[in-house]
């Protein structure tokens, strides 16, 4: 993101405005607002930097962190890299952009940690490296391993010896090769929907030797890491509750496979799935309940459907870090903000649109108007009406009369509606449902409220005002 400044006029809010989570350090320092954080309660960033103080040198922290998409897990691990910086270096990746989200394996996960932490381990100091590659004793031991494999399967990609020469590493010694390898094997990752099946039945097979091999790697790392810089490795793996990601290799890492990220000797942090983390087969996850951390949505209204205060000032004080508000027309801001629903993706992508409209129009004031919020909060109902219709994609449906019962039971504050079962996590996934954190409870999204009141599921004041919708 070249802009850094708040954007002044309609044709520089797409410069600033942006979807994607705030991971360079510039665009943090502009644009993070902390009070955003406040106002969803207990800090989950510093219990993490708190217990990753104490690992420091001793245990090894593991963490499975929730949150519906959008609410900013991204950019707040960027903050907790940052409180953590004089004791770690850390490895963050996507499933989405490392992996093939459609079909991955647990050990291309397991693959690509090692193989990661090797190459970040050579890197120079002054790029939060050590400054050594690993020894080669441990590169023969990898590489003899894939040889190994190559003989054994008879067919891969690649011969191992084309793997090396093809992959634009120059020089014959052990580490020249292994970077080839790793050129291979991560472009293998990320077509796995395409990789022969004997490899993978031989590489599940081995996975206890992988294990094995990637503890090898990770320990001699974290010793170069601690000698030459005082610090050790910390994996951040993220969007595997991403749509787009598919439930069942997730649910296969985590659960029936779950001792992959049970018996490494790292430090990790991984995203999961809502649904994943609170199911009965959460009793599987190689997590203690109390690193099993939530970041919560922020709130525009409190439970009792009253305009919540500090989560409306939290979002406008973070959109006009970005947009300065003599680009919205009296009251669009606050409406915007109210049918995000608190979400930063959902905001952000209305704010775009609106902008875009206004250009279009050529309006003489030049500012974003309430015909053009209209248009936003209808592109965004829509989403909505298909998101709580049929999933042609999903075996087990919800019929949408379950799914109406049970909005109508949040949204009349009844207590068996915060009981966990297939309603809600479909409703969670929708983003129809949200979770907040101060008092542990759930809302109906603001733009799903109007869905309902045109239904006649929920009543309208003569005013046409409905409780906890965007009017």
């Amino acid at each position: 993101m070249k802009y850094l400044k708040p954007a002044k006029v309609l044709d520089d809010i797409y410069k600033t405005i942006s979807i994607e989570p705030l991971i360079n350090r510039d665009e943090f320092d502009a644009f993070y607002r902390a009070d955003l954080n406040e106002t969803r309660g207990i800090d989950k960033m510093g219990l993490i930097s708190l217990d990753l103080k104490r690992a420091f040198g001793s245990l090894h922290y593991k963490a499975l962190v929730m949150g519906h998409w959008g609410v900013g897990k991204s950019t707040e691990f960027t903050r907790l890299s940052d409180m953590i910086k004089d004791q770690y270096n850390v490895i963050r990746f996507s499933i989405k952009d490392e992996l093939d989200p459609s079909a991955f394996q647990p050990f291309d996960v397991l693959l690509w940690m090692m193989m990661e932490i090797a190459r970040r381990t050579a890197l120079p100091k002054e790029q939060n490296g050590a400054g050594k590659a690993p020894s080669d004793s441990l590169l023969r031991k990898f590489l003899e391993w894939f040889d190994l494999e190559e003989k054994t399967v008879k067919k891969t990609i690649q011969s191992s010896g084309s793997i090396y020469a093809g992959a634009g590493i120059s020089g014959d010694s052990l580490w020249a090769k292994m970077l080839g390898l790793f050129v291979s094997l991560k472009a293998e990752m990320q077509v796995a929907g395409v990789r022969e099946e004997t490899v993978v039945k031989y590489r599940m097979s081995k996975l206890a030797e992988l294990i094995d091999m990637a503890n090898a790697v990770i320990d001699e790392c974290n010793d170069l890491l601690k000698k030459n810089a005082s610090r050790e490795w910390l994996f951040i793996g993220e969007d595997f509750e991403k749509e787009g990601v598919s439930p069942e290799p997730v649910r296969m890492l985590f659960t029936t496979y779950s001792n992959v990220l049970k018996l490494l000797r790292c430090h990790m942090i991984f995203t999961i799935p809502i649904d994943l983390g609170f199911s009965e087969t959460a009793a599987k996850l190689p997590i203690p309940m109390e690193r099993k951390i939530l970041i919560p949505d922020t709130p525009v209204y409190d439970r009792y459907l009253k305009p919540h205060d500090m989560g409306r000032k939290a979002l406008q004080s973070v959109l006009e870090a970005r947009v300065d508000p003599k680009c919205f027309a009296q009251d669009q801001i606050k409406r915007l903000i109210v049918a995000s629903g608190g979400n930063l993706r959902d905001l952000f992508s209305m704010v775009v649109y609106s902008s875009n409209l206004a250009i279009m129009r050529e309006n003489k004031n030049r500012k974003i108007e309430a015909r053009d919020v209209n248009d936003a909060i209808l592109m965004l109902r829509a989403e909505f009406e298909g998101r709580l219709g049929r999933d042609p994609h999903i075996e087990k449906q919800i019929i949408y009369e379950d799914k109406v019962k049970r909005l109508l039971e949040i949204h009349n504050r009844r207590p068996r509606a915060k009981i966990r079962d297939e309603v809600l996590y479909s409703l969670f996934r929708s983003r129809a449902v949200q979770e907040f954190d101060t008092e542990k409870w759930f809302g109906v999204h603001p733009v799903v409220v109007d869905i309902l009141a045109e239904q006649n599921y929920i009543k309208q004041s003569k005013e046409g005002i409905v409780p906890g919708g965007t009017i």
